[in-house]
């Protein structure tokens, strides 16, 4: 899926949010229970706003379903939906910063902290700190480094569902 394709579905129904940060919000939820209800997620991002066309909730329950698909997957295929190389780097980082608070926004929403061990909430403590990315002189090293970012996060939330996930064996839609 094109981040700009959901991003503009996305702030045409809740200018608060990025494509990246409600991607990170589905990647939290599922992360904690894998049969989250689409509707579930839907209503956190969309907030009762009417704006979305029926196309577009299509579109934005094909990004969970797709989003759930790729974590549960064995193949380690999970990906964060961000711009690509195309966008300004500054945009690049600024949306790795916005999957990060999504993706905590959608643990709060599923879980309590309460039986986390404290390697997750190592993780979750790393997590938080990339939501303070600041766009710095762009180069090849600060480039590398947001990559290495994005790859430790990729593996940290595929670490988080095999950690968190009290509902592995249903990927049902009926589950709230």
């Amino acid at each position: 899926m094109l981040y700009q394709d959901i991003n503009t579905i996305v702030v045409k129904t809740n200018s608060e949010l990025s494509a990246a940060e409600a991607q990170g919000m589905a990647a939290g939820m599922l992360c904690v229970k894998s049969g989250t209800q689409t509707e579930f997620w839907l209503q956190e991002i969309l907030q009762d706003n009417h704006k979305a066309t029926e196309d577009d909730i299509a579109f934005l329950a094909n990004l969970f379903a797709e989003t759930r698909s790729l974590l549960c997957s064995d193949e380690f295929e999970f990906e964060l939906l961000l711009p690509d190389e195309d966008c300004s780097f500054s945009e690049q980082v600024d949306a790795l910063g916005q999957w990060c608070q999504g993706f905590l926004y959608g643990l709060g929403a599923a879980t309590t902290t309460s039986s986390w061990s404290e390697e997750v909430r190592e993780i979750v403590k790393d997590i938080a700190e990339c939501t303070k990315l600041e766009v710095g002189e762009e180069d090849e090293d600060a480039e590398n480094d947001i990559m290495e970012i994005t790859e430790y996060l990729r593996a940290a939330v595929i670490f988080l569902r095999t950690e968190l996930n009290i509902d592995t064996s249903d990927t049902s839609d009926t589950i709230h």
